[in-house]
C-alpha cells in the first residue's frame, strides 16, 4: 500500500506543472472537458432573469468573435505584371507559408498589452434616436438649442425606438427614492407613471436631503474658466518666478566664475598701485569666490554676500571681516566688471523690485504673512492601514466602494493626468470623484514637469476635498514613460525634487509618491531617491519592488523594500507587490520595516482580501457570494454612470475589466496547499458548481455571459478585449 501510495504521489507531482497552482486531484480537467462543460450548461443551468431577454446562446453568438485576434499573415505585394505570370506552385507555396504562420501565432504566447483592440465608447451602442436631456429633467426645461437640436422631444416617438427595459428594479430609485434618467431609465418600468411621468418617493428623497454622495465634481463655471486660462495660480507663479531664478543664476554660474577668476588680477593690481602697498593675505580671494560660488542657485541669491575688492584696504585696516552688502551697491562697485555680471545684476534688482512692489486687496490675513510650516498642515495616521492601490482602469469609484465595504482603510482615485486637469477635461476630473463612504481618499497625479504639476496642486487643493495628493512616479507604460512622466521621473532627479517642492508649497494636504525600484531590471535606483524626496517635504512613500523593465515577470522584491524603509525613516514608507492572502501580509510585516502594505492585483483577483488580513483567517467564499459582489458592483456602476443604455454599457464595460482579473481567484476548498500564491496561474478545474466553474473561465466569451447574467444581452454590434492579452485565452 505505501509503495502504492508513493507512486500516486510520484505521478501527481509529474503532472503538476511549475507556475501552476497545486489543486486537488478530483478537481482538475482537461482543456476540451473544461469548454465542453462550460457550453453544456450555458442554457441549462442559468439563465437570466428577465424571461423577455433571450437565451445566451443566441445573444453571443456574435460576441464569438471577441476572442484574442489572431495576425494575418503577411502578404506579398505583386505589381500587375506578376499577377498576370502567377502559377498554381506559387498558389501552394503561400498557402502553406500561410498556415504555418498561423500555427506559430496560436501557440504563441500572449504578452502585453492590446494596444489596438477595438474601442467603441458606450454612447455608440445607443439606438439613433435619443432623447433630449431638456425632456428627461423634472419638471422639463426649455432646450437651449431649439430647433437646431439634434435630439428627440417628443417621448412617445423616444419610447416607439426605445430598447426593452432590462428589469422592473432601479437600484437608483430604490435608494434615492427619484431616478434622474425618467424614461431613459433601462429599468424605467418601476418609476413611470401615467402619461410617461417620472415618480418620485418624497420619503426617501427627504433622508437623503443634505447629504453629499459624490464629491469632487467639476462645475461649468469652473470648467470654463480652466478653458479660458483664467484661472491665478498666485502660490505657484510666486514659486516659479523664485525656480527660475535659481535656474538663471544656475546657467550664469560659469560666467560668474570667470568674472572672480579675473578680480585676482584686478586685486594685485589694486593693491600694488596703493601708496602703502599693501598686500592681500593669502586665501581671500580664494574664499572669496567659495563664497559666491556656495551662494550661486539658492534661494537668497539676490541678497548674494559679494565682498567688495575696492575696500579691502579698509577691511584690512579695520582687521573686519567686509559686510554683506545690498543689491543695489553691488551693482555699482560691479561696473568694472565685465558687461554680462552688470547685466546680471541689473535682471536681479528688476525682479527684486517685481516682488516688492506686488501689491494686494482685501484684507490681510495670517496665511498672507506666516507661512505654514510642514508640522502645521493637516497629518495623516498611515500606520499599519491597508492601502488599495490607484488603478487605472479597474480602479474606478464602484470597486473602491466595494473594497471599502470589505475592509480597506485607505483609498485612492485612478491616476489623472495633470495637463488635460488644467484643461478642464470632463473625462480627467472625474477620476477624481470621492464617494462619501471613503474617509481617507487621496488623488493621484502624473506630471513631467514642476509648472504643470505645482499648478495642478493648488488648483485641486482649492476645488476639491482630498486628503492627500500623490505623486505617480512608477507608471511604466510608454506613453507617459518618454514623455518624461511616470518611472520617467526617477531619471530626472533635480526634476522630481521641484515637483516636490512646488506641490508641498502650495498643499495644504499631505503629499506622497508612489514608485518603483528602478528603471531597468537589476539595477535599483530608489534607494538613491527615496532620502532626497523625504528631505523635500514628502509625506510618505509606497515602494513597489519590481523595476519598470521587469514589470511582473519576476516576484516582488521585498529585501530591497526594507532596505529602502530602513534609509526612509523617519518617513514611512509603505510596500507594495505580491499580497494576495492574509499569510503573506503577516510575513511582511514580520520579515520587513515597512509602515504598512498597498494591495493592487490582490485587491482585483479577489477584493474581500482586506477581510481576510484583519480577521486572520482564509475565506472560502462561495461562488453565489461572489456574485452578489457582482451585483453590488453593477448597483454602485449604475449609480456612477448611469442607468440608461450609455451607462450600462459604460458599466458592462468596466465589469468585463475587472472580470479578467476575478476569473484568477481559485477557492479555498478546491486547492491542495492554502494559501494561494499570485504569481501561480490557475489550471482548468470544475468548480463545485456550474456558477464557480463558469467564474474560472479564462475565456472573454464567458465573461460576457456573466454580464449579461447582470445586465442584460449585449448591443448587436457589441465587442470587447481585455487591456491586456495574457487575460484571456481558450
Amino acid at each position: 500500500m505505501a509503495e502504492s501510495g508513493d507512486a500516486t504521489n510520484s505521478a501527481n507531482e509529474a503532472v503538476r506543472d511549475p507556475g501552476v497552482a497545486a489543486i486537488k486531484l478530483q478537481y482538475r480537467t482537461t482543456k476540451d472537458h473544461f469548454h465542453e462543460y462550460i457550453n453544456s450548461g450555458r442554457n441549462k443551468n442559468l439563465k437570466l432573469a428577465d424571461k423577455d431577454h433571450p437565451i445566451d446562446g443566441e445573444v453571443t453568438e456574435g460576441s464569438a468573435d471577441c476572442d484574442l485576434p489572431e495576425h494575418k499573415a503577411k502578404r506579398m505585394k505583386l505589381d500587375e505584371n506578376s499577377e498576370n505570370i502567377k502559377n498554381e506552385s506559387e498558389k501552394d507555396n503561400s498557402e502553406s507559408c500561410q498556415k504555418e504562420e498561423e500555427h506559430k501565432q496560436i501557440n504563441k504566447k500572449a504578452r502585453g498589452q492590446n494596444k489596438n483592440r477595438p474601442h467603441m465608447k458606450p454612447k455608440h451602442y445607443e439606438h439613433d434616436q435619443k432623447l433630449c436631456t431638456s425632456v428627461c429633467q423634472e419638471p422639463p426645461i426649455k432646450c437651449y438649442f431649439g430647433e437646431k437640436c439634434r435630439f428627440l422631444h417628443d417621448v412617445s416617438k423616444y419610447l416607439e425606438s426605445k430598447p426593452s427595459d432590462l428589469g422592473d428594479h432601479c437600484h437608483l430609485y430604490a435608494t434615492y427614492g427619484r431616478c434622474q434618467y425618467g424614461v431613459t431609465c433601462r429599468y424605467a418600468k418601476s418609476h413611470i407613471g401615467p402619461n410617461n411621468k417620472n415618480l418620485i418617493n418624497e420619503d426617501l428623497t427627504k433622508t437623503w436631503e443634505g447629504t453629499v454622495v459624490v464629491k469632487n465634481s467639476l462645475s461649468k463655471d469652473l470648467q470654463q474658466i480652466l478653458r479660458k486660462k483664467k484661472f491665478h495660480f498666485d502660490k505657484s507663479e510666486q514659486y516659479l518666478k523664485q525656480l527660475n531664478k535659481g535656474n538663471k543664476c544656475e546657467n550664469h554660474s560659469n560666467a560668474a566664475k570667470k568674472t572672480f577668476a579675473q578680480s585676482k588680477c584686478i586685486e594685485e593690481q589694486v593693491i600694488t598701485s596703493n601708496s602703502t602697498e599693501m598686500k592681500l593675505p593669502i586665501g581671500i580671494s580664494d574664499r572669496v569666490i567659495e563664497e559666491k560660488d556656495s551662494s550661486v542657485g539658492s534661494q537668497d541669491c539676490i541678497n548674494a554676500e559679494l565682498p567688495s575688492v575696492f575696500n579691502s584696504e579698509n577691511t584690512l585696516n579695520n582687521g573686519q571681516e567686509p559686510e554683506s552688502t545690498q543689491v543695489n551697491v553691488e551693482i555699482n562697485e560691479m561696473s568694472t566688471f565685465s558687461g554680462t555680471d552688470t547685466d546680471i545684476a541689473k535682471s536681479i534688482k528688476d525682479d527684486n523690485e517685481g516682488i516688492i512692489s506686488t501689491k494686494t486687496l482685501g484684507v490681510v490675513t495670517d496665511e498672507d504673512i506666516i507661512k505654514v510650516r510642514a508640522c502645521e498642515k493637516k497629518q495623516l495616521n498611515f500606520k499599519d492601514k491597508l492601502y488599495l492601490a490607484p488603478l487605472t482602469t479597474c480602479g474606478n469609484l464602484p470597486f473602491r466602494r466595494i473594497c471599502k465595504r470589505f475592509g480597506a482603510d485607505i483609498t485612492c482615485g485612478e491616476m489623472a493626468m495633470c495637463i488635460k486637469l488644467l484643461q478642464g477635461q470632463s473625462s480627467e476630473w472625474a477620476l477624481l470623484k470621492r464617494h462619501y463612504t471613503e474617509d481617507l481618499f487621496g488623488v493621484q497625479l502624473e506630471g513631467a514637469f514642476p509648472d504643470t504639476m505645482t499648478k495642478c496642486a493648488e488648483l485641486l487643493n482649492q476645488n476639491i476635498d482630498v486628503d492627500f495628493v500623490d505623486i505617480n512616479v512608477g507608471c511604466p507604460i510608454d506613453l507617459v514613460y518618454h514623455k518624461g512622466g511616470g518611472c520617467g521621473l526617477m531619471n530626472r532627479l533635480s526634476k522630481l525634487e521641484q515637483i516636490v517642492k512646488g506641490m508641498t508649497s502650495v498643499l495644504d494636504v499631505p503629499l506622497t509618491a508612489k514608485l518603483r525600484t528602478g528603471v531597468h531590471e537589476k539595477i535599483n535606483i530608489a534607494h538613491k531617491i527615496i532620502p532626497n524626496l523625504r528631505d523635500c517635504g514628502l509625506s510618505l512613500v509606497t515602494l513597489h519592488g519590481r523595476s519598470r523593465e521587469q514589470r511582473y515577470t519576476k516576484l516582488s522584491d521585498w529585501e530591497y523594500i526594507d532596505h529602502c524603509a530602513q534609509l526612509a525613516n523617519p518617513m514611512p514608507l509603505f510596500g507594495n507587490g505580491d499580497i494576495l492572502s492574509f499569510e503573506d501580509a503577516n510575513r511582511v510585516k514580520a520579515t520587513t520595516s515597512v509602515s504598512g502594505i498597498m494591495i493592487a492585483r490582490g485587491a482585483l483577483i479577489k477584493p474581500w482580501i482586506f477581510t481576510e488580513i484583519k480577521e486572520q483567517r482564509h475565506w472560502d467564499i462561495s461562488s453565489r457570494e461572489r456574485f452578489e459582489i457582482l451585483q453590488d458592483f453593477r448597483n454602485y456602476g449604475l449609480e456612477h454612470w448611469g442607468s440608461d443604455t450609455q451607462g450600462v454599457e459604460k458599466s458592462r464595460k468596466f465589469l468585463l475589466e475587472w472580470l479578467s482579473f476575478l476569473c484568477r481567484y481559485i477557492p479555498i476548498g478546491l486547492l491542495e496547499r492554502i494559501p494561494q500564491k499570485i504569481n501561480e496561474r490557475p489550471p482548468y478545474y470544475l468548480g463545485r458548481d456550474y456558477l464557480e466553474t463558469l467564474m474560472a473561465s479564462q475565456n472573454v466569451s464567458d465573461w460576457i455571459k456573466i454580464s449579461e447574467m447582470l445586465l442584460g444581452p449585449v448591443p448587436p454590434n457589441f465587442s470587447f478585449l481585455p487591456k491586456h492579452k495574457a487575460n484571456s485565452y481558450k
